[in-house]
């Protein structure tokens, strides 16, 4: 139970202390004449509120500030919340001031003082305010009910700047099934994990290779996105932000998608079509895709349209034109289009056609996004920030072999030595089933290396990540399609489990936290390690590969999701809030290696740093 502190002549008369009450929240009347006798109170789960007592505002934005665990320092005009970490430095704070001089606003000021971050969190329509006169006060109250504070929630549940599929064919009813589910104490996880469960189920319809299987798996994965939809805005409506919602939601996105593809892939097989080499292509263009948006992210410092050049220039006169806002975001094919595809292509078509159209489809989606970004960086002529290089070593997934070829002079480094890793990568599809695969192989891990010999501080280093697991994917792909083709199914395991580990590292970053430890990192071979391994493999032969693969997707995955478990259920907080852009994401060390160092033509992203969004 949290406790309130309410300064000034309180009693239980006012607004604050109404309020407060209806919350179930205890007010301590403070003020000069009385003090705080007992000194501060500890609440029961930590969380204490200060009030102004002549604050006015709609229940919901104290609820917000209440339960808005993000962020260990929060505040609304006339209110400031701690708890966590913030709590001893509030102690302080208080303490060098005398209680005459309390107001929310100061201690919120000494807060920051001591460098410990407040949010001022964003009310939208909301009402908080602390009047001043009479008159004020009775203006505040007029605006406080004149609205309908419920109807705000549910339409501010639903974030401002999603897809036109989302938009227009998911958000219009999913809202209702949010607040449907508040009023049953169904929690945003509890959804989260229906969401998934229906996926899987329409995974199971579409690996029987029947028609109906596929009509089945269709409706799926829509009420499956719809669910998707629904535990965010469940989130938003009822302020619940768990430590590890925004992890489940975008781990699970992942995990409904690729079992989608698995589903296709067998039931394909069922009829006597092979396309798991469409299917584990089309996970691994995806991953990739992801990882450019990302990556990018990184380099931007928090703001939209700040750079200079073609592609912003281009992106602003677009902007201008309504329609095409629309448009862009449509053709960047983010998850509700994406998965509207999907589901229209496996209810009327063969796997085999929704595989080829999606993946045409993201390809262009790829090179639309890439082609605009690079344009945007362009301009660019300052080194990246350590934070920055340190974030895209992380994200570079380098293994002890590249790290330590990496610690060479070089006559060049960084996306120079890109080029020679490409060519190793065809050198290994060509000579797959050649000892020269061998060779190639040790090509592409001294490319590797030389690539990360310096800091990744270039305008255009931040395509080094996604070259990776362009190169790492395409490598594993071609080397079993070509030795072991019967194989493809653990390719696509290992390409599964392998996603799994970049987009948690991705994850951790962009909520303020480490990447995962080196000794993990290290441990499944880094990405240049796993492909010398698949390449050894496949020289010695179908079988081995056959075996090998399969036994390193396996151990890949006890050691990935042990690791990976155990560090978001102890206690990792949640991601950023729906009202920060993707590249405002703290910046964060990295201790995987290196020591002390909008999509398309400016299109709008629908894929946000939110505590419950995913990439798209």
């Amino acid at each position: 139970m949290p406790t309130a502190l309410i300064l000034g002549a309180a009693n239980d008369e006012t607004f604050a202390a109404r309020v407060l009450a209806s919350l179930g929240i205890p007010g301590i009347p403070v003020d000069a004449g009385t003090g705080l006798p007992g000194g501060l109170p500890e609440p029961a789960d930590g969380r204490l509120l200060v009030v102004d007592a002549r604050f006015v505002g709609h229940t919901h934005a104290l609820r917000m500030a209440l339960l808005d665990s993000r962020f260990p320092a929060r505040a609304i005009p006339g209110v400031l919340v701690v708890d966590g970490d913030a709590r001893a430095a509030f102690t302080d704070a208080a303490a060098g001031l005398p209680i005459s001089a309390w107001t929310p606003e100061r201690l919120a000021d000494r807060l920051r003082d001591a460098d410990v971050p407040v949010r001022d969190l964003p009310l939208g329509e909301f009402v908080a305010e602390v009047p001043e006169t009479p008159d004020a006060h009775a203006d505040a109250l007029a605006r406080v009910t004149a609205v309908d504070e419920d109807a705000i929630r549910l339409r501010t549940a639903v974030k401002a700047r999603d897809g036109f599929f989302t938009t227009f064919a998911v958000s219009t009813w999913s809202r209702y099934v949010a607040r449907w589910c508040a009023g049953r104490g169904l929690t945003p996880n509890q959804v989260t994990v229906a969401s998934l469960l229906v996926a899987l189920a329409g995974a199971a319809g579409a690996a029987t290779g029947s028609r109906i299987g596929y009509v089945a798996a269709a409706l799926a994965l829509y009420f499956s996105f719809v669910l998707d939809c629904t535990d965010g805005q469940l989130a938003r409506y009822t302020v619940n932000y768990s430590r590890i919602g925004s992890w489940l939601d975008a781990t699970f996105d992942r995990v409904k998608e690729y079992a989608v593809y698995a589903g296709l892939a067998v039931g394909a097989g069922r009829n006597g079509d092979d396309v798991w080499l469409l299917a584990v292509s089309a996970m691994a263009l995806m991953t990739t895709r992801h990882i450019v948006d990302f990556a990018f992210n990184e380099t931007r410092g928090g703001g939209d349209g700040d750079e200079e050049g073609a592609g912003a220039k281009l992106s602003g006169r677009l902007n201008d034109v309504g329609w095409t806002v629309w448009a862009r975001r449509m053709i960047i094919l983010p998850i509700g289009e994406r998965w509207a595809l999907i589901a229209v292509l496996t209810a009327t078509t063969t796997p085999r056609i929704t595989f080829v159209v999606l993946l045409i489809g993201c390809a262009f989606a790829a090179c639309y996004t890439s082609v605009g970004r690079i344009l945007r960086s362009l301009p660019r002529r300052a080194p990246q920030e350590p934070a920055v290089q340190r974030v895209l070593f992380a994200l570079s997934d380098t293994g002890p072999i590249a790290a330590a070829l990496g610690k060479l002079r070089w006559p060049a480094g960084g996306i120079a030595y890109l080029v020679p890793l490409a060519a190793a990568v065809v050198g290994l599809g060509v000579f797959a089933d050649h000892p020269a695969v061998l060779g190639a192989a040790a090509v592409y891990v001294v490319a590797a290396g030389a690539v990360v010999s310096r800091p990744l501080a270039g305008r255009l280093d931040w395509l080094v990540p996604p070259a990776f697991r362009a190169a790492e994917y395409s490598a594993v792909i071609a080397l079993t399609a070509r030795v072991a083709p019967d194989a493809l199914p653990g390719a696509f395991g290992l390409v599964a489990v392998i996603a799994y580990h970049h987009y948690d590292t991705v994850y951790r970053l962009r909520g303020g936290h480490s990447a995962p430890p080196r000794a993990l990192v290290w441990g499944i071979g880094g990405q240049e390690g796993r492909v010398l391994l698949v390449a050894v493999l496949a020289a010695a032969g179908a079988t081995p590969l056959r075996t090998g693969i399969t036994v390193i997707a396996v151990a890949a995955a006890l050691a990935v999701l042990a690791e990976s478990i155990a560090f978001w259920v102890r206690g990792a907080t949640p991601d950023l809030d729906d009202s920060l852009p993707p590249a405002a994401a703290p910046r964060s060390g990295s201790d995987s290696g290196r020591p002390g160092v909008s999509p398309g033509t400016g299109s709008p992203t629908t894929s946000g740093a939110g505590t419950r969004a995913s990439a798209g």
